[in-house]
């Protein structure tokens, strides 16, 4: 049972930095329709934020991380204004093929500049642990899943509590309606990419500091399974990515506690497989209608 729970808490503390970029992916399928498959390479570029505001400018944790969800949101309102923006009335390939595009030219002008080192965050937060009946948390984990779990209530606060929430919600619903009603789509949707680019900053910043490996290509495993994540939730809703998020930690941390660790992503990916066999618009999606 102790052996359980130590995974289970490493499960929360996986499945908190997967939601975190998972929400980006849900947010712009749930407003735009379109996957914006260089968001995983956002958080790459929240990650090397975090280590140069820790490195060159000193900054404790708390700086380093908004810092880094702020640069990450200016980035990601960037892209949108300069590569999605114009291609909005084009046909769907053209934006999945520029998404990729986007996401490559962030990793190789990263590569170009900084080089393919290796780069480790410094230790910003306490290495203190604690033993609660024979589990071991560290103070890093609790800030993480407790980081995660704030932004992801300061999100659904933001969606479904304010004018700009009821806004990107409206969008989502009809976005060629919205206008006559007087919504600024163009900011609200830049809004949009700026709050996803951020969470994922956010997740870029704990995941260099739980697991500390910076490097140029990091963003594209952790972007697929974050993309995953939301699929299996459900993409387009945000509780849905919450939950396919930390279902996939689970998975995969119970995965590598069972078998060869060579195995996990075989077995992770196989059981999500089997789960949208089952419920093709995942946990929480639903089927929408096509209007004509």
């Amino acid at each position: 049972m102790t052996y359980i729970l130590q995974q289970l808490v490493n499960a929360v503390q996986l499945g908190s930095i997967y939601a975190l970029v998972a929400l980006g992916y849900s947010m712009v399928y749930g407003v735009l329709f379109m996957v914006n498959f260089a968001h995983g390479d956002v958080f790459m570029i929240g990650a090397f934020v975090a280590f140069f505001a820790a490195t060159l400018l000193k900054l404790p944790f708390v700086p380093t991380l908004l810092l880094s969800m702020l640069g990450t949101a200016l980035l990601g309102m960037s892209i949108e204004r300069i590569a999605y923006r114009p291609l909005r009335n084009a046909p769907k390939l053209s934006v999945v093929i520029t998404a990729l595009g986007v996401g490559l030219f962030l990793e190789y002008i990263t590569l170009a500049s900084l080089g393919p080192w290796r780069r480790t965050l410094p230790p910003l937060l306490p290495e203190q642990i604690y033993e609660v009946h024979g589990v071991r948390i560290s103070i890093l984990q609790l800030i993480i899943i407790g980081v995660s779990i704030g932004l992801m209530i300061i999100l659904d606060f933001v969606v479904g509590r304010t004018e700009e929430g009821m806004a990107m919600r409206a969008i989502a619903y009809d976005r060629f309606a919205v206008p006559l009603m007087g919504v600024p789509v163009n900011r609200i949707i830049s809004l949009t990419f700026a709050i996803g680019s951020a969470l994922a900053a956010a997740g870029g910043t704990l995941f260099s500091i739980a697991y500390p490996i910076i490097e140029p290509m990091m963003g594209m495993m952790i972007g697929w399974k974050a993309f995953i994540a939301a699929v299996l939730g459900g993409i387009g809703s945000i509780r849905g990515a919450v939950a396919g998020a930390f279902l996939l930690g689970l998975v995969e941390i119970g995965t590598g506690a069972i078998f060869p660790s060579r195995l996990r992503d075989l077995i992770s990916f196989a059981v999500v497989w089997i789960i949208l066999m089952i419920r093709p618009t995942g946990l929480f999606g639903v089927a929408r209608r096509q209007k004509v």
